[in-house]
């Protein structure tokens, strides 16, 4: 039987980037969700695929996006919480915020999608204790937003080179932002995490075993607008990578992955979109089937599920040691 690997989707909305990049007119909370929603769906349904999508509540709040949303869940996808206010500095909330955050989120997709979330994944991978705990008390399965690569700081370096208009405050409090050196070091694997009195499962977004650069979509795809043979064959080799080294892959996606520089103007900084639509989505089609041919492909409560289930079959003491 192949082992699994998990794909997701963060369903960052336009005015989410451009309030990161600290550009004007964010307030308004410009949305592409009508255009690119229907175009995820279709490459999905095309596949026979069902994954989890990681919803910013403030877009399930707006009625503007609620249709788009709706399809999300009607199509069968799992629906996950993506915080409120999509603020990669989620860190620095107090536990008050962070509840109020929750409750927001929650609510709003409740009555858009008819389900609650039981996983969470940080805006820009952010992550605190704080948050932990309060996602243990009201329930959650599991927390999908550490990035276990070495490669944090200088992602955000290159990031903040290429938002020259950025205050030092803004940046001040984006210096967590894609992680730290650190991160390198944690494990790729799904594993316990105890918060709140209870264990909460861990799923990592995956990064190359043992080397730890980034292989979720938007690097490959950034890297195949320079060469789509070596961003295949870097893919290539991550997969194999993770097959060698037994560990269960967690790829992530996001909208821009299936937008181009002709659908947005207003997001041409961001890397990747000089490629068009059409081009990124060969690339992505190449990398599903690539992956597919190893692991069975399911949403994130699935293989959360499946590690709870193995853990469970396998005597206590020797549980850390496979971890």
């Amino acid at each position: 039987m192949k082992r699994i690997a998990s794909i997701s989707l963060d369903l960052d909305n336009q005015w989410s980037y451009m309030k990161t990049h600290g550009d004007a007119g964010w307030e308004s909370y410009p949305s592409y969700l009508d255009l690119v929603v229907p175009r995820i769906l279709s490459f999905l349904g095309e596949r026979g695929l069902k994954i989890t999508f990681f919803i910013v509540g403030q877009d399930a709040a707006l009625e503007k996006n609620r249709n788009a949303i709706a399809s999300i869940a009607a199509a069968g996808h799992e629906i996950a919480n993506h915080s409120f206010n999509h603020e990669p500095w989620l860190h620095l909330y107090s536990r008050e915020e962070i509840v109020a955050e929750f409750e927001k989120t929650e609510k709003a997709l409740i009555e858009v999608t008819g389900s609650r979330p039981l996983g969470f994944r940080g805006p820009g991978f952010s992550l605190s204790p704080t948050v932990l705990d309060v996602l243990a008390e009201r329930g959650y399965e599991y927390d999908c937003s550490t990035l276990p690569s070495y490669m944090g700081p200088f992602s955000r370096a290159f990031y903040f080179l290429r938002s020259p208009e950025m205050s030092p405050e803004e940046k001040e409090k984006l210096k967590r932002l894609f992680g730290k050196f650190s991160d390198g070091f944690q494990t790729l694997k799904a594993h316990n995490i105890e918060a709140g009195g209870r264990s909460l499962v861990e799923i990592p977004v995956t990064t190359f075993p043992l080397i730890k650069t980034p292989i979720h979509a938007s690097y490959f795809l950034f890297l195949a607008g320079f060469s789509k043979l070596a961003a295949k064959a870097y893919w290539r080799s991550a997969v194999a990578a993770c097959s060698l080294t037994g560990v269960e892959p967690s790829l992530l996606l996001h909208p821009l992955d299936f937008l181009g520089g002709e659908d947005i103007d207003e997001l041409k900084f961001f890397p990747g979109m000089n490629q068009t639509a059409s081009s990124k989505i060969e690339i992505l089609s190449y990398a599903v089937d690539v992956l597919s041919r190893k692991f069975q492909l399911v949403e994130m409560r699935r293989h959360a599920d499946t590690f709870r289930e193995r853990q469970q079959a396998v005597p206590k003491e020797m549980r850390l040691k496979q971890i």
